[in-house]
């Protein structure tokens, strides 16, 4: 088991993979290299890999198995429960959720701080896919926060 008192500072973070559902692969390419600004990686007839801020994601050509994400009630905020992003630098945030409002995304959560003065303190934000994949990018001003309770 590893070592949980390592802090993840000063461990290397392996890449995650994340495979999901989309309905229409050239709109999912659109969304995730132009708006997102994500790299295509390996891709074939029914699938595209992309590189999500260093981690692989892969979009598969699966309509029946696109859903809409039931929510939770967390700081005021109706959050998809299955939803899956990236946690960006303070300034990386702050310029993702501008260029998303300049493209006028219809978030499901506006760009906000919450648990503010709190434990996890953190900038987010959430919204969708075309395919209705929830997505949130976080941001936190002191990083050791992401784990803290």
């Amino acid at each position: 088991m590893p070592d949980a008192s390592v802090s993840a500072a000063v461990k290397p973070m392996p890449p995650f993979h994340l495979a999901f559902p989309v309905e229409d692969l050239e709109a999912t390419r659109r969304f995730y290299v132009e708006l997102l600004g994500c790299s295509v990686g390996r891709e074939a007839e029914r699938w595209i890999d992309f590189d999500f801020f260093g981690h692989q994601i892969s979009a598969h050509l699966k309509p029946e198995e696109v859903a809409q994400a039931k929510t939770n009630d967390v700081d005021g905020d109706q959050v998809p429960v299955r939803h899956f992003g990236a946690i960006l630098d303070w300034a990386a945030w702050q310029e993702m959720a501008a260029r998303l409002e300049t493209a006028g995304t219809d978030f499901i959560v506006a760009p906000h701080v919450r648990f503010k003065g709190e434990t996890g303190e953190q900038a987010t934000m959430f919204f969708l896919d075309p395919s209705g994949n929830a997505l949130e990018f976080k941001s936190f001003q002191d990083r050791d926060q992401i784990f803290a309770r």
